[in-house]
C-alpha cells in the first residue's frame, strides 16, 4: 500500500520559490529546498521528479501568480493611465521582505537567457500574457485620449516591461519603495 504524502504540495512549491528566487537554479542546493519545503528527498523525487522539475513547476507557479496579480491590479476601476500607474505603485509598495527576495522570473531570464528552451518558453508565456495586458490598457488610454499622441503603443510596450523589470533588479538591490514609486510615476509621465 502506498503511503500517503504527509506535507501539503502548494506550500512546499511555495517554498521552493522562495529559495530559487533567492539563489537561481544553479545556486541552490537540493539540501537547501528539502530543508525549506520540510520534505524528505523520496518525497521531492516522488512529487516533483527532480530539481529541474521542481524548478520548472515553481518558475511556473511563480509566473503564473505574479502575472495574474499585476494584471488584477491593472483592470482596477477608473482610467487606463491611472490603473496603469496603480499598479506599477501597487508593484513599488510591497513589503520590503518581499520585494527584496527577487522576482524569479527575471532570475530565470538572467540565469538561462535563451539557453534553456523550457524555461524560455514559461518566461515568454508571462511576458506574452503581460505584454496583452499593457496593449489592451494602452489602446483604451488612447481611444479616451490619455496617451499622448505620438507615444507609439508598440514601442510603449516593452518600455513598461523593462521599467517593471528595472524596478524589480532595484528592488532586490534594497531600492526603498519611495525609489521604486518614483521610477512607477516618472514612467507613467512618458506616456502622457
Amino acid at each position: 500500500m502506498a503511503r500517503h504524502k504527509e506535507f501539503d504540495r502548494d506550500t512546499a512549491l511555495h517554498a521552493a520559490i522562495g529559495v530559487f528566487s533567492e539563489h537561481g537554479y544553479e545556486g541552490t542546493s537540493t539540501e537547501e529546498l528539502l530543508t525549506a519545503m520540510k520534505i524528505s528527498r523520496q518525497s521531492m523525487y516522488d512529487t516533483f521528479g527532480d530539481k529541474r522539475g521542481l524548478y520548472l513547476e515553481a518558475l511556473k507557479r511563480y509566473n503564473v501568480e505574479s502575472i495574474d496579480k499585476i494584471i488584477a491590479d491593472l483592470r482596477r476601476e477608473g482610467r487606463p493611465i491611472e490603473a496603469l500607474e496603480g499598479a506599477l505603485v501597487a508593484f513599488a509598495s510591497r513589503p520590503a521582505a518581499e520585494a527584496r527576495r527577487g522576482c524569479l522570473g527575471v532570475s530565470a531570464i538572467c540565469e538561462f537567457g535563451r539557453t534553456d528552451a523550457e524555461v524560455a518558453a514559461l518566461t515568454d508565456s508571462a511576458g506574452h500574457a503581460l505584454h496583452a495586458a499593457i496593449e489592451s490598457l494602452l489602446g483604451e488610454a488612447r481611444r479616451t485620449g490619455d496617451l499622448a499622441t505620438d507615444i507609439d503603443i508598440a514601442d510603449a510596450i516593452p518600455f513598461l516591461g523593462a521599467a517593471l523589470s528595472g524596478m524589480k533588479v532595484s528592488a532586490r538591490n534594497g531600492a526603498p519603495p519611495a525609489t521604486l514609486r518614483g521610477i512607477a510615476r516618472m514612467a507613467i509621465r512618458s506616456l502622457r
